[in-house]
């Protein structure tokens, strides 16, 4: 039986997406990948595409393998893209390397709302690990701070006068972004991968 549910999943051995496809049986299965995969995770790419390929949709996406936040980024936009086509969401992060593996948590982390659950299949007994679903714990008004960081702006004064809030205002959010590690203070105030993350 398939449903409207879409695995997303990081992949280098076969076997957790085998495990997560028959246990939760989604009509789609959406492989991270990388240019240049390494020949083990091709062939198993192609192993999945060849097992269901014929029953459901398996696709492939390129994304970063080192670059957690732009691996957060493209799994935030494909959980949007299936969210708008009707599809429930759920995302495998059992294989790959470690740092796209994380992206796609946390890409799953800032669009919670979208997403079913994230899964973990453990290599010893394939058993499946579901982790929490978290958030980043953000008002609107630090989100805006944290993208006027991200387009280049590390004033204060000019933070507070683009938001139309009270210098003493900005500085509090600045604050305490900083101390949840969305933000660091060196000649100005700029943001860090978890604040880039944050706002996605």
């Amino acid at each position: 039986m398939t449903t409207n549910l879409t695995l997303i999943s990081t992949v280098y051995k076969i076997e957790p997406v085998i495990v997560c496809a028959t246990r939760f049986s989604p009509s789609r299965i959406i492989l991270l990948t990388e240019e240049g995969a390494p020949e083990e995770k091709t062939r198993s790419e192609k192993l999945i595409e060849d097992t269901f390929g014929s029953v459901l949709k398996v696709e492939k996406r390129f994304t970063s393998l080192y670059d957690t936040v732009q691996v957060a980024r493209d799994v935030a936009a494909i959980i949007e893209e299936e969210n708008a086509k009707g599809q429930r969401v759920m995302v495998n992060v059992s294989g790959g390397r470690k740092p796209q593996a994380f992206g796609a948590l946390f890409g799953a982390y800032a669009r919670k709302e979208m997403v079913d659950k994230v899964v973990y299949v453990t290599e010893e007994d394939q058993f499946v690990v579901e982790f929490p679903l978290l958030g980043f714990g953000i008002s609107d008004t630090k989100r805006l701070v944290l993208e006027q960081l991200e387009k280049g702006e590390t004033s204060v004064s000019n933070i507070a006068k683009n938001l139309g809030i009270s210098k003493g205002m900005a500085y509090g959010h600045l604050r305490e972004l900083k101390s949840l590690g969305y933000v660091v203070e060196d000649n100005g105030f700029k943001i860090t991968g978890a604040g880039r993350i944050a706002i996605i």
